[in-house]
């Protein structure tokens, strides 16, 4: 193969130099694992029969709506 994109004595270099930058806001807080997190949207869905978003969006208001017909 002609030529690399790097040599290996540069690997992780750039990295390592790199000041670490608290996080701040709402990503300070950890993520969900997915499994709780869909299982708590798999009962708000399916079980509760709610919109699994945010509550006051307009595809929430949709979601209420077209409920509303059905019954």
């Amino acid at each position: 193969m002609p030529g690399s994109h790097g040599s290996l004595t540069k690997a992780g270099k750039v990295r390592n130099i790199t000041p670490k930058v608290p996080r701040t806001g709402i990503n300070s807080r950890s993520k969900k694992i997915p499994r709780v997190r869909n299982r708590k949207l798999y009962v708000k869905r399916v079980i509760l029969n709610k919109y699994g978003g945010q509550a006051n969006s307009i595809a929430a208001q949709k979601h209420a709506r077209a409920t509303q017909k059905r019954n």
